[in-house]
């Protein structure tokens, strides 16, 4: 697919729109991981039990997930910096909401409005580094991009956990209030009103994809909740999932067949880079969401560190991520994003496999911190290459869409990452603690502390568990090594045969 024409707008200045995006896009990410850290106060403050609030955070989550396709596609309809706008003020006053709420029932319903406003967001901040960089230099800004995604990480817990400590679970919302209004200020002010393209909406694609996501995700994310059995009466955990798989196909049918546009354009994936950028990002996501759980677990349980002090440890991740993002993303616009991916995909997997074979109830904190920071190295080299070789080559007036996608990709791998390390902790905890109905974490999440004789089995739960999003990241791996060269880096050849060999290289 040959490189779209970029847009020329006058007066538009690139890096200070991207930071006015990059705000709002921070806050939202953190508020991903933030309430966990409070999940214990929220259920003694609202008599809630362990069920309910965990809905605190799947609300957010699913919200957040399913509308993404369409999102991404109003974005291209009536403009990104609209859609932004409107969604980071739904989600501003939603968490000014959660934080007035005293009931977990009005909660949860707050944080589902609050993922609808991620939602709306999201999609936005990809599809204008798109339109409003050049080809050529939009590693740089993917770098941006992708280092906010990985520094959030950390700093939600970190944050969680001080505000929570200082004033009550409430504040971890109201944060949010006087950010969003700065961000909405400077969003008015910096991000241009680009160019909007006629598109009619394929209300059937948005009905059928509504659905299809909905029932796959939902059933993901409950799984384990329901044990992977029955939901209610005939309903059961497995019958949604095929369910929605089902639907999709039926989706990706209808797509294939709409005469008029669809919502998912399948064009798209004409393209390889686009197609292999995807798969690769959904590993990613996955691997990200899944590997915090067991570190975090065993770092609280075994060394019965403090929230923040176990969110410390991802501390030189963070900061090595910082700082290798930008002259990574300067290097993402010269050199080929084979490499670049390739290194990031490779280190991360390397890292989670040493970090899986030097948790022990007593090893030294310094040897936990060596593959940590071989993670911010990871993190460094994967978003900004990933990003930016999935985004060269979107059509101007696709942007949205193509971002609607690997958002979409990006956050159901998240899912799938949190669902799979749920269920294989699990079973590794009743493997090797066998003495303990339902592992050692029922134990400890009753608030009891585990006996020192249970955090060898513990920790080699734990540690076992991390080998699963290690594998996962080498199906990544093997999709980034198959990136083609960028259209922008290629040479100028002298016949169509050279040509179509450099395409491929």
């Amino acid at each position: 697919m040959a490189a779209p024409q970029q847009e020329v707008i006058p007066g538009v200045r690139p890096w200070p729109a991207l930071w006015a995006l990059v705000l709002g896009f921070f806050m939202i990410l953190v508020d991903s991981t933030i309430v966990s850290v409070a999940t214990p106060a929220i259920m003694t403050d609202l008599n809630a039990d362990v069920g309910n609030v965990i809905w605190v955070t799947s609300a957010y989550l699913l919200a957040y997930a399913v509308p993404l396709l369409i999102t991404g596609r109003l974005g291209d309809k009536i403009g990104p910096k609209k859609v932004y706008l409107a969604g980071l003020a739904l989600f501003t006053v939603a968490s000014v909401w959660c934080g007035l709420t005293n009931s977990i029932e009005m909660l949860i319903v707050a944080r589902v409005f609050q993922g609808l406003g991620a939602a709306m967001m999201t999609p936005q901040t990809m599809a204008v580094i798109t339109r409003i960089f050049p080809a050529d230099q939009r590693g740089r800004a993917m770098s941006l991009w992708g280092a906010t995604a990985g520094v959030a990480t950390l700093v939600g817990p970190i944050l969680g956990g001080v505000l929570v400590d200082a004033f009550g679970w409430e504040s971890i919302f109201f944060l949010n209030a006087p950010i969003g209004v700065i961000g909405f200020v400077l969003a008015m002010r910096l991000v241009p009103d680009l160019p909007t393209h006629e598109h009619k909406f394929d209300w059937l694609g948005v009905g059928l994809s509504t659905v299809g996501l909905f029932c796959l995700v939902f059933g993901i994310q409950e799984g384990q909740k329901y044990d992977w059995g029955q939901i209610t009466g005939p309903l059961s955990v497995w019958s949604l999932i095929i369910a929605g798989l089902v639907v999709i196909a039926l989706f990706i049918i209808w797509q294939s067949r709409n005469k008029g546009e669809p919502l998912l354009p399948l064009t798209l994936f004409k393209d390889r880079n686009f197609s292999l950028a995807n798969t690769a990002i959904t590993t990613v996501g996955f691997a990200i969401t899944a590997m915090t759980f067991p570190l975090m677990l065993y770092a609280q349980t075994v060394r019965e560190l403090s929230p923040t002090r176990s969110a410390l440890l991802l501390v030189p991740m963070a900061v090595i991520t910082g700082a290798l993002s930008p002259w990574v993303g300067k290097l993402t616009d010269r050199a080929h994003p084979r490499y670049l991916a390739g290194f990031g995909l490779l280190c991360c997997s390397v890292a989670l496999f040493w970090l899986s074979q030097v948790i022990e109830p007593t090893v030294p904190i310094w040897q936990l911190l060596l593959p940590i920071a071989l993670l911010g190295v990871a993190n460094g080299f994967m978003w900004a290459p990933i990003g930016s070789t999935a985004t060269r080559n979107l059509p101007m007036h696709q942007a949205g869409a193509g971002a609607g996608v690997y958002n979409t990709t990006r956050q159901v791998g998240a899912v799938l990452g949190s669902a799979g390390i749920a269920v294989l902790m699990e079973s590794r905890l009743a493997a090797n603690l066998p003495a303990v109905p339902g592992g050692a974490m029922s134990a400890e999440g009753g608030g009891g502390k585990l006996p020192e004789a249970m955090h060898q089995g513990f920790s080699d739960s734990m540690a076992q568990s991390l080998m699963l999003p290690a594998a996962v990241l080498l199906i990544g791996l093997v999709a980034a090594l198959l990136f083609a060269r960028p259209t922008h880096m290629q040479r100028p050849v002298d016949t169509p045969a050279a040509a179509r060999t450099e395409a491929g290289n």
